[in-house]
């Protein structure tokens, strides 16, 4: 912002809100790729806390879409924009979801809460609608599928990160 105020560089700000989907990094430690490698694994899938806490989730190609549009949008927009999925789902929800699209026999366990793990994660992208036009698409268990697959040929050995 201050490059845009001193010198008027073109700038585009966005908030990113969780975002999953093919290519992620299975060691990443994010909710989505922890719940689909331990289900993979056979392992059972931890939730920290009792799985009530909600998260929102935008797949990868909703993301990008949402950048193309802020990257498009006039030189006047600038953010900040927030880009994300508003449909909040429990942790329990998800490693529901993640359980019914593998075939495994992992078990939901469940550990103590961090004190600094917020309850609720919702991103308010009312200034992405009105101004760049975009709201996600693609819904959660449709974003999980490729996601899954791409997970299984990953550990399987059939591509590299």
């Amino acid at each position: 912002f201050d490059y845009h105020r001193q010198h008027g560089t073109r700038i585009k700000v966005m908030r990113i809100f969780n975002t999953y989907g093919p290519k992620m990094d299975p060691n990443d430690g994010r909710v989505v790729s922890n719940f689909i490698v331990q289900a993979l694994q056979g392992q059972d899938i931890t939730i920290y806390g009792d799985g009530s806490q909600t998260r929102s989730f935008c797949f990868k190609d909703d993301l990008l879409n949402g950048m193309q549009a802020l990257m498009n949008s006039d030189n006047a927009i600038t953010g900040p924009i927030n880009i994300g999925n508003p449909i909040e789902f429990t942790i329990k929800e998800l490693a529901e979801a993640v359980i019914a699209q593998v075939d495994t026999k992992s078990q939901i366990v469940y550990k103590p809460l961090p004190s600094d793990d917020p309850t609720r994660r919702k991103p308010d992208i009312t200034k992405a609608k009105e101004i760049l036009n975009w709201e996600p698409k693609i819904k959660l268990e449709e974003g999980l599928k490729p996601t899954i697959e791409y997970f299984a040929k990953l550990l399987a050995g059939e591509i590299q990160l």
